[in-house]
């Protein structure tokens, strides 16, 4: 599913191409995603200007003069923004038309994404609302992680993926940055300490920033706001490679299934 670098590669494209622009209509397919999309949606938003769009984690905020889109791509949503007379496939379920004859495409094959809309602080939606904090925030240090991991159990490769705990962290960087820190995904969270935290930290925000700039990784059906793949799978060291080599010392990646999600490590590197 779309992730961290996926979301805000998806929200760096659309931004150029909407801010500024006033919504004339909102075209509603199929309400059926994860949650049914508002009626509000199509009552409230037409008239409004799109003034900002920013990232909350993996959800897409559209900051208009009259509340917030909220737009959550599941597990096999884009994005793209597309003449408004273009034919739509069976998978386009809801359009946002702006005045320039353009509008925003929500594509989404297996319906697990969102559309939602919110007249209050989009902070406060329950969605939102408590979401840890974002790896790449500078306010998050060493400390900081460490303090959030204090006392808990669980593997440090399912507790990243806690959105809750730290936000936007999906599996495949939560392999790539514990493979690049040198710490065993299986390890208890709780038993990591402070220096390692630190060695986590970077790892995750080296990661995370090298998949942004490759436009995220496609190793299904995620697609940039133009409709190009995402890059970031060629530079994969661990995820996905059970049995290849690793990287830094050859010993051959290893792969575990725990919680229905697979985890890559090297048992020789990752301690």
């Amino acid at each position: 599913m779309p992730e961290l670098p996926e979301v805000e590669t998806t929200r760096r494209g659309i931004a150029p191409a909407v801010t500024g622009h006033v919504v004339r209509g909102v075209l509603v397919r199929d309400r059926r995603l994860r949650w049914p999309v508002p009626p509000g949606l199509s009552r409230d938003l037409p008239g409004a200007t799109i003034n900002k769009v920013r990232r909350r984690a993996k959800y897409l905020l559209l900051e208009t003069d009259r509340g917030t889109v909220i737009i959550h791509l599941g597990m096999s949503g884009s994005l793209r923004v597309v003449p408004a007379d273009s034919p739509p496939s069976a998978y386009d379920h809801v359009d946002i038309v702006l005045d320039d004859g353009m509008c925003l495409r929500l594509r989404d094959p297996r319906r697990f994404g969102a559309v939602l809309w919110t007249r209050g602080d989009p902070m406060g939606h329950r969605l939102l609302a408590r979401l840890g904090p974002e790896p790449l925030d500078p306010a998050l240090d060493a400390n900081a992680l460490r303090a959030r991991l204090k006392g808990r159990r669980r593997a440090i490769r399912d507790t990243l993926l806690d959105s809750h705990v730290i936000a936007g962290i999906g599996n495949i960087y939560a392999n790539e940055a514990l493979f690049r820190a040198g710490i065993d995904p299986r390890r208890a969270a709780g038993r990591i300490g402070r220096e390692r935290c630190g060695r986590l930290l970077d790892a995750l925000r080296a990661v995370l920033t090298d998949a942004i700039r490759a436009g995220g990784s496609s190793l299904r059906d995620f697609r940039r706001a133009d409709g190009n793949p995402g890059y970031f799978q060629l530079s994969l060291q661990v995820y996905g490679r059970a049995g290849e080599p690793c990287p830094v010392c050859g010993t051959p990646i290893r792969r575990q299934v725990r919680g229905a999600r697979s985890l890559y490590f090297c048992p020789r590197c990752q301690h």
